[in-house]
This record gives C-alpha cells, sequence and structure tokens, in this order.
C-alpha cells in the first residue's frame, strides 16, 4: 500500500497533456456591423467610444466554416504536463495566406488537445472546421477590414500574457501588415479577455 501512495504522488497524469493553438482568417461583415459598427449611431447618437471598448473585447462563437479565408497556421503546440507559470505569457509569428478573393474582418484562434498518455492516442479539436465544442472559438474582431486577394498574407505576430492586474483574464496583442494590390496597412490591436 505505501508503495501505491508513494508511486501515485510521482506519476501523476495531467490530461489532456498536449495542446495546440491555432489561429485563421475570417469574412464576417454582417456580424461586425451589427454587433461593433451599430455603436458609430445608436438610433442617431455617437457612441463610438463603445465601439472602441467592444472590439477589444474577443467574441466567444462559432465561426461557420464557410467565411475562412486563409489557411490555419499552427501558432504554438504546449506539454500542459511539464508547464512552467511563465509559459503561459509568448509571442508567436503567423502568416495568413487568402485561399480566395475576399474580405478579412476578423483573425479566429482555437486550440486542439491531445491525451497523448493514454493507451490509445486521443484528442478532439475545438475549431470551426471540426465537431462543435462548448470552447467554440474565439474571434478577435479587426479596426478595419482587409482586401485580400488570392495568394495575398495578413503576417505579423500574436502576443498572450495573463493581465497583470487580474491573472484569470488574458491581454492579448495582434500587431499584423498587408502589402495588397487592393490593401496596404500595418497595425497593432489590443485585447482582454476576461
Amino acid at each position: 500500500m505505501e508503495m501505491m501512495e508513494e508511486s501515485k504522488g510521482k506519476d501523476g497524469l495531467v490530461l489532456p497533456d498536449k495542446a495546440s493553438l491555432y489561429l485563421t482568417a475570417i469574412e464576417d461583415a454582417d456580424y461586425k456591423d451589427e454587433k461593433i459598427e451599430f455603436w458609430n449611431s445608436v438610433y442617431g447618437f455617437d457612441m463610438s467610444c463603445i465601439r472602441k471598448q467592444a472590439i477589444m473585447e474577443p467574441l466567444v462563437d462559432t465561426v461557420d466554416q464557410k467565411q475562412i479565408v486563409t489557411n490555419c497556421q499552427l501558432l504554438k503546440t504546449m506539454d500542459i504536463s511539464k508547464m512552467a507559470s511563465g509559459d503561459a505569457s509568448f509571442t508567436v509569428p503567423f502568416k495568413l495566406v487568402a485561399e480566395r478573393d475576399d474580405y478579412i474582418h476578423a483573425l479566429v484562434a482555437y486550440f486542439d488537445v491531445s491525451f497523448t498518455k493514454c493507451h490509445k492516442l486521443m484528442g478532439f479539436s475545438t475549431g470551426p472546421r471540426s465537431r462543435g465544442t462548448h470552447w467554440k472559438q474565439t474571434v478577435l474582431y479587426l479596426e478595419e477590414g482587409l482586401t485580400l486577394c488570392q495568394g495575398e498574407a495578413v503576417v505579423g505576430s500574436m502576443t498572450v500574457a495573463p493581465n497583470k492586474k487580474n491573472p484569470r483574464d488574458v491581454d492579448i496583442m495582434l500587431k499584423y501588415s498587408v502589402n495588397g494590390r487592393r490593401c496596404f496597412v500595418s497595425t497593432t490591436q489590443q485585447y482582454r479577455m476576461r
């Protein structure tokens, strides 16, 4: 009995033990108009100060896979069983290439998890091309819509860190640029996920 208890303490498992973070870009004009641009004129009143707050809050929602305009890029894979507290902060580069001519209104983050310590490899995805989960996807609306032609790219980096005042909140910074035929932009946006 003593050996079992001792072994249990040393050989505990964290499940799932692997997580991968992905990013893609979507066209979402209707929702952005309804929920974000709405604040520019609320029954004739300029309430654009609320628009600034609304766009800074990521939306957790289900994205229709038909909205996806770019490739889905793996940003980071984490071994959850070996993570230290500082590992929750990171900056990763991305390059999202348009698969068709379209507008981009938001970037979408999602994760896949794996149970690699099981007798049979198991896992699931929270991505828009997978069966829905209650985690859905995280939608980061852009200040201005982007116009991309097929083959053009949104290039940048994403920084993720626990908020200093409330470590349960997550601060996200997107730096991105497009140098295309119809769109030229280079900017930074801040988000706070509560």
